[in-house]
């Protein structure tokens, strides 16, 4: 009988106690009972209710007043026997955390942002500063080297420790309590005291996980996998290729009329991604397999003393959702900033072995010190410019909530961005540009230099104005990144005629060049994701003509990064008919609408130098007369949706200019990512406003969309947020043929 109750003790309160090696805790196996402060204890209670009561009547606990100091850990559903996860996993629960001291169980976990309740099958930690986790969740953030309170950072005296598998412990130094409280919801000290100055040789993993000091060159980066390579080289059948469509401002010129300032739009649209259910190695982690190019993806992130908290629990989480939703052939490489910068481990594939590693590494950050963007965005060159191999895709992803203490000193205003920033922009093979896609995060961040950093480098600016929406803007971007469809694409225009010449050519951010002639131009478009469309305005001189003229050719000449090859696309012409007379000559809305949107984007650059001048009565004026010529334009009239979304970005834009303080905390950074937006003609994260939503979705692509969505849908709380309805196709009508 008694062997039977031996096991049985055994099987129900192994893996809720700790085995304290003698040799770095000096206890003496032989007295179980014996209460130290150096030892590991045991307390069963009678409910979670009366925890402080049984921790004081039990004979194994240690005294009322040490039990008050010590944390707690609450003891979970499921068999004691169980062995519980022992790292982090993406959660699907709200954002919302608990109060801190609260008493009821409903809260969430700082870590993984889960709620916690008794009975789920997950043990919870109760620290001495009264604020409780997931134990997986703390032992893991422990064992990477964190001796402090993830919410407000007190250091501890003692740490929660996860004791040794059954095959792990020493013959007779098994220690087991009798546990006569309930398992769903008993309180249990669980504890070790910090270490003395030998390390354990937990720590010392955690030392080769995450050196104290970096390498001095990053060429260390994980080989590619080879296998996908020549799967992805030997795919048969062709993507479909991007689509150039043109339209002329007129269709019909009456045949002795010239048009000195002609317009005609260049529209491309990227080809759809394919995707198939498969176990492919370009998979997204959840069983869905893209013909896409792989990716190599550099996140540079803040961890500033600024960052603490729930800031830094939600970055973790949007971290561990990119993590998550990169393929085995994508490669991560984390770069955390302070006052200096580390880099956390090299490029990595995103393996099942190595998204676990690196969700380890994530969880371990904390929070501390100045803010240092230009050390952390140097590193992040670093690691791009010195690897060794190169998946076809490559970006960074840079955020900050502050301004940077250390290289430059605090900026505001109408400046162009500090120099040292565009000297640190990484480039392969010496001339392209890596883009960096920037978040400026919250109400102190500098959004100027953080707006030139990516305006130089090809990316985007985005502003996240709650950290509550760090995971969706992070989504939103990946989803781009993981389907790029056409890089280096370069579009070339042509003169048909002897007499028409080119007068100018409006693309907004990207580089275009006209011919000391003005009968040849082109555009450097770069790269585009899957269905990304581009619009651009050429402006041309018509001469008289009979019949037909053709006014000009274009084609276009890009790399397919999936196939390895360049693709040429046939030239397109424009023409336009001649008759003796035009009764009617209506305006092409697709050419109307694109000037409606080049036009808001100047007013808002303007309106931008107003506000930084003080003269914000100006700036609401200007913004109010953009408002009103667009709604009266021949698209505006038609009731175009690219007209109404930017007529509810304007006045977005004047409330965030109401008065000086508004716009500090929010205008100023807002227009610098509408600006961002529309002239890379690429979807940001705009601000926390519902009004501009359709704005938004003018640039989103159905990736975007998908990645975004499912982003929501993990991070969905307990009440459910209202979603925006988006489209996975086209966010605005169908263009009509031109005739």
């Amino acid at each position: 009988m008694e062997s039977r109750w031996r096991k049985a003790k055994m099987s129900l309160g192994l893996n809720l106690c700790v085995y304290v090696p003698r040799t770095l805790e000096g206890d003496d196996a032989s007295s179980p009972n014996t209460a130290s402060s150096t030892a590991a204890l045991v307390s069963p209670v009678a409910s979670s209710s009366s925890a402080a009561t049984s921790t004081n009547t039990t004979p194994t606990a240690a005294s009322a007043e040490q039990s008050s100091a010590n944390g707690k850990v609450n003891g979970g559903g499921a068999g004691a026997g169980a062995l519980m996860p022992t790292t982090p996993t993406p959660t699907s629960a709200g954002l919302r955390l608990s109060k801190s001291g609260s008493k009821s169980f409903k809260k969430t976990c700082a870590i993984c942002l889960t709620t916690m309740k008794p009975g789920q099958g997950h043990a919870l930690f109760t620290a001495e500063c009264s604020h409780t986790f997931h134990f997986h969740c703390i032992s893991a953030n422990v064992k990477h080297g964190s001796s402090s309170c993830p919410v407000c950072r007190i250091k501890w005296k003692e740490l929660p420790f996860r004791g040794p598998l059954p095959s792990d412990l020493p013959q007779g130094n098994v220690r087991i309590n009798p546990v006569n409280g309930y398992q769903n919801g008993g309180h249990m000290n669980i504890l070790r005291p910090l270490p003395r100055a030998r390390s354990s040789g937990r720590l010392h993993h955690l030392a080769t996980l995450l050196p104290d000091t970096d390498p001095s060159t990053f060429n260390d980066d994980e080989p590619l996998d080879l296998l996908c390579e020549e799967a992805n080289d030997t795919q048969q059948g062709c993507l479909r290729t991007v689509e150039i469509k043109t339209y002329p401002e007129f269709t019909e010129v009456p045949e002795n009329t010239s048009e000195r300032n002609f317009t005609v739009l260049i529209h491309l649209k990227a080809p759809l991604a394919q995707h198939q259910q498969s176990s492919s190695n370009l998979g997204d982690g959840n069983g869905l397999s893209t013909t896409r190019a792989p990716v190599d993806l550099i996140t540079v992130l803040d961890v500033s003393g600024s960052m603490a908290g729930t800031k830094l629990a939600l970055l973790k989480r949007a971290m561990g959702f990119v993590i998550q939703n990169l393929g085995s052939s994508d490669r991560l490489s984390v770069i955390a900033f302070s006052s200096s910068a580390r880099r956390l481990f090299p490029l990595r594939r995103m393996t099942e072995s190595g998204r676990q590693q690196s969700l380890l590494a994530v969880n371990s950050l904390t929070s501390n010190g100045g803010t240092n963007i230009a050390e952390g965005l140097r590193k992040g060159s670093k690691v791009i410019e010195e690897r060794q191999a190169k998946n076809p895709v490559c970006s960074i992803i840079l955020l900050s909530d502050g301004q940077d203490t250390y290289t430059v000193s605090p900026t505001a205003g109408v400046h162009k961005g500090a120099p040292e920033y565009c000297a640190l922009l990484p480039s392969t093979n010496g001339n392209q540009q890596v883009p960096v896609h920037v978040f400026g995060f919250g109400a102190d961040h500098d959004s100027v230099s953080l707006h030139s950093i990516s305006q130089t480098s090809g990316g985007t600016f985005s502003f996240i104005e709650t950290e509550a929406t760090i995971q969706d803007a992070f989504a939103q971007c990946i989803g781009g990144l993981l389907s790029v469809v056409a890089q280096g694409l370069h579009v070339k225009v042509e003169s048909l005629h002897p007499d028409v010449h080119f007068g100018s050519i409006r693309s907004g951010s990207y580089s275009s060049r006209v011919s000391d002639d003005k009968r040849n131009g082109s555009i450097d478009v770069g790269d585009l994701y899957a269905e990304e469309e581009r619009d651009f305005l050429v402006s041309v001189n018509v001469p008289p003509g009979y019949g037909e003229t053709a006014l000009l050719k274009v084609g276009c000449v890009y790399k397919n990064p999936l196939m390895k090859e360049t693709v040429n696309m046939a030239d397109v012409q424009v023409k336009i008919s001649r008759p003796a007379f035009v009764s009617v000559q209506s305006v092409s809305i697709e050419v109307d609408r694109q000037k409606n949107r080049l036009h808001a984007a100047e007013v808002m650059a303007e309106a931008r130098f107003s506000a930084e001048r003080s003269d914000l009565t100006n700036t609401v004026a200007l913004l109010e007369d953009c408002r009103r010529m667009i709604m009266g334009s021949a698209s505006g009239q038609s009731g175009d949706r690219l007209c109404q979304a930017l007529d509810a970005e304007l006045k977005e834009m004047q409330d965030r200019m109401a008065n000086r303080q508004r716009y500090e905390a929010s205008g100023r950074a807002y227009v610098l990512s509408g600006l961002s937006s529309h002239s890379w003609q690429r979807a940001t994260a705009r601000g926390d406003s519902t009004n501009s939503e359709s704005l938004i979705q003018a640039y989103q692509t159905s990736s975007m969309v998908d990645m975004l969505l499912r982003s929501q849908t993990m991070s969905r709380s307990s009440t459910p947020r209202p979603t925006p309805q988006m489209r996975h196709a086209k966010s605005f009508p169908a263009r009509p043929q031109p005739r």
